[in-house]
């Protein structure tokens, strides 16, 4: 343990001699002679009564819990005093950490409540608290924020706590995430390999029964942390984890809160082997250093959010350059592309007879099919429009890959709508396809504060009118001859064809029909 550290941090009880009364206004609250002192680094003294001292304390405690790491959970009580009731007024240890055995069972007051407390013999001497400082604590203030994400710098505080003498055997970082399908990741180090792993929950997994009788539910729903000495033959917390911990040679367990600057609490947890558990020491410089590590992992998780929620709702290309800084009106590039837009056909008709439970989950699995397929191609959703999917195939590998990439997307969609079909219980479910190969500007449309990253450019209007124009031709899937001209797959020419806003007539070609059907 580093001496310096040990030097500062303190955990103290003494009695105090005399009686010692406590009082609110004019009236005694606890009056006393076995009352105690408790001294602790950066928190203000506590006087501790005897429970058989204390006026009108209600027998039962109330629903409010808190934690120390040195003292255990504290549980509170109201309390009565000459008709005025006092919520919350009291807490009590009733079963106190062994470095704070001489205030098991004692009753203290919320600053709140008691006005004045006197001691007939004076208090004993109040000791000044130096500065905490140790090697870990120079590196937090100077080196850690250079590190950019949060399985490293999970390794890096378990390596540094260890070295400070601090025995940590396992140690995890669990942060919620903003995320359709993902709950949150959880970084755990290992001692024996020196390396962590990255486990995430889905949001399902929040309502099994591993994560709602662990210590990650309960640290994070606000109910205050945990420390768990795995050596005792009778424990205060009975989570399945400590067991499997204790089988593994684990001694002492606690978990901590991370608290962001939203409001979320994230969790923190440590296990240790060493026979004699963690130390006060050994906390006290976990719980000063917490406070910085929260503000760096919060940093880490907005920064995977924001690439999250960008990605979600922008696609995953587009959602990375609007996070490299494409934020202005006006931002964005002339490119070449295949542009693709798909329409599920009759959503009136599907509304009414699925109703709108039904329609809904049949249109997100729509979605979900058309998306899988967009992007399994090299493609991206660029939005969702209604009922429809506006996706982009840009040239990356020349324009005839970039073409077919878009020809073969459409037809594999045609063919997932037969599955789909297969599952509607005999509705009839089909879409309409258009693609279009041309120039196009991708980039940042819409007002001055309201914005949104999309393309522009005849290819895109020309891609939604042949959607259209399928329905009236009784094809699923039309292209344009830019599309035509630039695969290697031959088409059938239905001819030229006028197009709503459309200046010039545009040749329009279809899967052949043994191909659309055999694929």
């Amino acid at each position: 343990m580093n001496q310096h550290f040990r030097q500062f941090y303190r955990l103290k009880v003494d009695p105090i001699p005399g009686l010692v009364t406590a009082r609110r206004g004019e009236r005694i609250v606890a009056q006393s002679r076995a009352a105690r002192l408790m001294h602790e680094t950066r928190l203000p003294q506590t006087i501790y009564f005897p429970r058989s001292d204390v006026i009108g304390l209600a027998d039962q405690p109330s629903e409010k819990r808190t934690f120390c790491p040195f003292k255990g959970t504290a549980v509170y009580h109201d309390i009565d005093v000459a008709g005025e009731h006092l919520a919350d007024a009291a807490w009590i240890y009733p079963r106190a950490l062994p470095e704070s055995e001489e205030i098991e069972g004692y009753v203290a007051f919320t600053p709140q409540i008691i006005d004045q407390y006197d001691a007939a013999e004076g208090f004993p001497a109040q000791t000044t608290d130096g500065h905490i400082s140790s090697p870990i604590v120079d590196w937090l203030l100077r080196e850690a924020w250079y590190i950019d994400d949060s399985a490293t710098l999970t390794q890096e505080i378990a390596r540094r706590f260890s070295r400070e003498g601090i025995a940590v055997w396992r140690l995890n970082v669990t942060m919620w995430s903003l995320h359709p399908q993902i709950a949150g990741a959880s970084y755990v180090w290992r001692r024996e390999t020196d390396t962590v792993s990255v486990d995430t929950a889905r949001h399902e997994n929040l309502s099994s029964e591993a994560y709602v009788n662990s210590p990650i539910r309960y640290v994070s729903e606000g109910m205050g942390g945990v420390r768990q000495p795995l050596t005792l033959d009778e424990m205060e917390f009975d989570f399945p984890v400590m067991e499997d911990l204790k089988q593994q040679g684990a001694t002492d367990y606690v978990a901590m809160p991370l608290p962001f600057s939203d409001g979320r609490i994230n969790v923190m947890t440590m296990a240790t082997d060493h026979p004699d558990g963690f130390t006060t020491a050994n906390l006290g410089l976990v719980f000063e250093c917490s406070a910085v590590l929260s503000r760096y992992f919060e940093v880490h998780s907005l920064r995977m959010n924001a690439s999250t929620l960008l990605g979600t709702y922008l696609g995953k290309k587009t959602g990375a350059r609007v996070l490299g800084g494409e934020i202005k009106r006006g931002d964005g590039d002339e490119i070449d592309a295949a542009i693709l837009f798909c329409d599920l056909r009759g959503s009136s008709r599907l509304s009414e007879e699925m109703g709108t439970q039904d329609y809904l989950a049949l249109l997100n699995r729509f979605f979900e099919t058309v998306t899988g397929i967009i992007e399994s191609h090299n493609g991206e959703v660029l939005k969702f429009i209604g009922d429809a999917v506006l996706a982009v195939f840009p040239v990356e590998e020349g324009d005839a890959v970039a073409c077919s990439n878009a020809e073969l997307a459409s037809e594999a969609i045609a063919e997932a709508m037969l599955v789909l079909n297969s599952e509607t219980d005999g509705i009839e479910v089909s879409c309409a396809l258009g693609a279009c190969f041309g120039r196009v500007t991708y980039g940042n449309v819409g007002s001055g504060d309201r914005l949104d990253f999309t393309v522009i450019g005849s290819a895109a209007n020309i891609a939604a009118r042949l959607s259209d124009l399928g329905k009236t031709l009784g094809q699923q899937i039309l292209f344009s001859g830019e599309i035509a001209s630039r695969v290697d797959r031959e088409l059938t020419p239905l001819g030229s064809h006028r197009l709503h806003n459309v200046n010039t007539p545009v040749e329009v070609f279809a899967p052949q029909a043994d191909l659309a059907v055999d694929r």
